[in-house]
């Protein structure tokens, strides 16, 4: 009999079997599936995801497609991932007439629903099984799709990959498993879990197919990285590190014995049960190091998988990225992920042709979140779990049975609350995550419907009221009741205050001030080195700039650094005075912390002032937050013991959450305008409460024959943690090998899938995320160049400017970027 075909190799011309990969993928489904105790459920997606090329009619469109590639077949001419979907309903989806097994059938018509939707899915995103048209694509797929040769297909199934026996008692396993899973926190609705466990098995389908066909075109095997005895290994380097500050001068100043007394009470803590918990360092307080130490520890006691960073700004992942890898002396397993440099078109890839082509080298890339320790945006989390698209949600398994430490969690976006509980809720309930919420303002994050299931005793640090007096080193100077600046005031401020002391910090609230202010300063501060920092500047320029401003304040040399909000988060600078433009308190305590840092000095000055030129149209959060701290200003102008009796205080922080959280009440659980409905509605509401539910039966005079009614596609594709949609471009900044015009350069040719890896890695550290209108801007005056198919965007010479990055005018010097 002649064989069927899954992958034809581009560079031999080898075939790989339905047969070897189905059950190769089978087999890593199933291990990423038992971290959920699922195993057999995901295992079932993996041995059936494929089972379409079981025909005559694949196996001639691939040997087509190979033999003729100047003329090969109609695009989308062959379906073959349907069939496997179409198996589990055909077998499952049907209630007995036997009532003593009808909640075990139940539970199979279920098993068909989450594992079939996965199935069919697999080269394009979850399939609703209702959209806003009343109508269902997992069923039109499904039950209603008519294959020739379907009989053929499951013969050829049973012969070549699992005896029917065989596979019936696989699916009683998964269905048991699928049980159990249902049964575990009944305070959580069906729906919830049912879609968190869809997108699991999703997950882990589209990361053993991709793994499992990048390694047959690579012509390797497949190696599982241990963990065993490596985050143990980190963990006696790190405190190797920690106890080399004993040599310090300044080992015994109260602030270095307060952080030693902090970062031991972390150590203490990771001897706790996996849960979530809160670590409330005051910033300053050696927050990193700290977190890191409980986090190495408590996944050596428990065994778990990786440590994931989370961080609210891109730039942070750099700083604390660098430090963890000069600590722990390891390169190669600590990965940085700014955003996706690949961007996705939502269209289905299933219809490739036979030999690998770029586009589909670019989706088997490794990009899977599979490195112990991962430094990754808030951004790219919920990505995970809520945005369209196979590359997202192809990590969300890596999520589970890791230790998941979120920096800076004030600033989750308001709209993504809600959404943000539900998944810590199911990393920490069912996915054996420990959870650590880091920040030095723990804001009320129980103002919503889905609350967050924090851990009774859930605080690190002891005696917190001391700890944040300890730390006390600047006075908020109110600049800002009463009065106004703009860019050529402040430029005068400024230097009035560079008379005064060394170096100053100057914080506003968009990038256009801050350019604009740079521009100032540079014509005027002749004496005075000015830097620039923004988020329109790639990473590896943004890291240049820190460490060039970092060495002129440890030679006490005067410097003065102009910055967006970046610098306020994860940056380990200390300036001698820091003007911070009026946003919402967490802000001003972050940028505070930017000042003395170290309590080196005596008080030093923290000016807040409102800034008459920015326009915050567009930024309705730091809007609102400036408007609540201004009146909280004003109320210590007039009676310096209201609020506490200080702007930083635990009252007066607890008062601006609060109204910061109630003026945003309607937008915390991700409203969708354009549908009128919530984003959780769309995920996890019971039939009842589905307004496509009705639509459905009054337009088939019929029920829904399904238990899930929820909308996964349409719902991705509603989601956005940004209002304004972002493209990833490389930039060509730098002039090293590897750097961002040689990774241009580079990915202009042909290159195998582990040099993709490698450049796209790379090209984390050279990308900068532009708006749409900048695109829009940069594509009319031919500032933009496209690679791979499409898929890659790059900015061309003369588009970035050394000192401030993006450059929409098209006009910065090439001397730094020619060829």
């Amino acid at each position: 009999m002649e064989e069927y075909i899954a992958h034809i190799r581009e560079s031999d011309k080898k075939i790989q079997t339905v047969a070897e990969h189905l059950l190769g993928v089978k087999a890593l489904a199933e291990r990423f599936g038992d971290k959920l105790q699922v195993k057999h459920v995901a295992g079932l997606a993996g041995m059936l995801h494929d089972l379409g090329k079981y025909t005559e009619e694949f196996r001639n469109y691939i040997l087509e497609a190979v033999e003729n590639p100047d003329a090969p077949p109609k695009r989308g001419s062959v379906d073959h991932s349907t069939a496997g979907g179409k198996l589990l309903f055909e077998q499952l989806h049907s209630l007995p007439k036997d009532n003593a097994k009808k909640a075990e059938h139940i539970h199979k018509m279920i098993l068909a629903e989450v594992v079939g939707n996965a199935i069919i899915s697999h080269h394009s995103y979850l399939h609703d099984f209702l959209n806003p048209d009343s109508d269902s694509d997992y069923l039109r797929r499904v039950r209603d799709k008519r294959f020739e040769e379907f009989e053929w297909t499951k013969r050829n199934f049973f012969m070549h990959v699992m005896p029917e026996t065989e596979y019936r008692q696989y699916v009683d396993q998964a269905t048991k498993e699928l049980a159990a899973y249902l049964q575990k926190d009944s305070s959580t609705s069906p729906e919830l879990k049912l879609m968190f466990l869809t997108k699991y098995i999703f997950s882990a389908l589209i990361d053993a197919d991709r793994t499992n066909t990048r390694c047959f075109e690579e012509d390797r095997m497949e190696e599982a990285f241990s963990q065993k005895g490596l985050f143990s290994e980190y963990y006696e380097r790190l405190m190797a590190h920690i106890h080399s500050f004993q040599k310090h001068k300044n080992a015994n100043t109260p602030i270095n014995l307060l952080r030693k007394k902090m970062s031991e009470q972390c150590d203490e803590f990771a001897a706790h049960p996996s849960g979530i918990y809160t670590l409330s360092i005051p910033t300053g307080g050696g927050k990193t190091l700290a977190s890191l130490r409980y986090a190495l520890k408590h996944a050596d006691l428990c065994g778990k998988d990786r440590i994931i960073y989370v961080v609210p700004y891109t730039t942070i992942i750099e700083q604390s990225a660098n430090e963890v890898r000069n600590i722990l002396r390891d390169e190669a397993n600590i990965l940085e992920h700014h955003s996706n440099v690949v961007e996705e078109d939502g269209e289905s890839d299933e219809h490739e042709y036979g030999l690998i082509n770029m586009r589909q080298k670019l989706n088997l890339a490794k990009d899977n979140w599979d490195s112990p320790i991962i430094f990754t945006t808030m951004v790219q989390f919920l990505n995970v779990f809520y945005a369209d698209g196979s590359r997202n949600i192809r990590r969300l398994h890596n999520l589970s049975k890791s230790v998941i430490i979120f920096d800076e969690v004030q600033k989750v976006p308001v709209r993504c609350i809600s959404l943000f509980n539900q998944a810590l809720n199911f990393l920490k309930t069912y996915a054996q995550s420990s959870i650590v919420l880091c920040t030095a303002t723990q804001p009320e994050l129980n103002f919503v419907r889905h609350k967050l299931e924090i851990e009774p005793e859930a605080e690190m640090i002891r005696d917190l009221d001391e700890v944040i007096g300890a730390f006390k080193r600047v006075e908020i100077v109110d600049r800002a009741t009463g009065d106004s600046f703009e860019n050529d005031r402040l430029t005068d401020f400024i230097l009035e205050r560079m008379q005064e002391v060394p170096s100053v910090l100057v914080i506003l609230n968009t990038k256009t001030v801050v350019k604009d202010l740079y521009r100032k300063l540079k014509e005027r501060a002749a004496d005075n080195p000015v830097y620039h920092l923004s988020t329109s500047m790639c990473a590896a320029h943004r890291k240049q700039i820190l460490e060039e401003v970092k060495q002129l304040l440890e030679d006490k040399k005067p410097v003065i650094c102009i910055s967006t909000q970046l610098i306020e988060a994860g940056v380990d600078v200390s300036f001698k005075c820091v003007i911070r433009s009026l946003a919402g308190l967490d802000s001003i305590a972050q940028a505070a912390g930017r000042c003395n840092r170290h309590g080196e000095d005596p008080l030093r000055q923290v000016y807040i002032i409102d800034h008459g030129e920015e326009n915050l149209k567009y930024l309705k959060e730091i809007k609102k937050g400036k408007e609540i701290s201004k009146k909280i200003l004003v109320d210590l102008s007039r009676d310096s013991s209201y609020h506490g009796g200080h702007i930083l205080s635990v009252e007066a922080m607890e008062k601006y959450f609060k109204e910061f959280y109630t003026e945003f009440a309607a937008d915390l659980n991700y409203s969708v305008r354009k549908l009128r409905i919530e984003m959780m509605a769309l995920l996890s509401s019971s039939k009842k409460d589905n307004p496509y539910y009705q639509g459905y039966r009054g337009k088939h005079e019929a029920a829904l024959p399904l238990f899930l009614a929820n909308s996964y596609k349409t719902a991705a594709e509603h989601f956005e943690v940004i209002d304004n949609l972002t493209t990833s471009v490389i930039v060509p900044f730098g002039d090293g090998a590897e750097e961002g015009k040689d990774i241009i350069a580079e990915l202009n040719g042909q290159r195998s899938i582990p040099d993709l890896t490698r450049l796209l890695r790379k090209a984390q550290q050279y990308s900068i995320n532009i708006f749409s209108y900048e695109k829009e801007l940069l594509s009319k005056s031919g500032g933009l160049v496209s690679y791979l198919d499409g898929q890659v965007l790059a900015l061309k010479e003369g588009t970035y400017h050394k000192e401030y990055g993006l450059n929409l005018e098209n006009d910065s010097p090439l001397d730094m970027y020619m060829f």
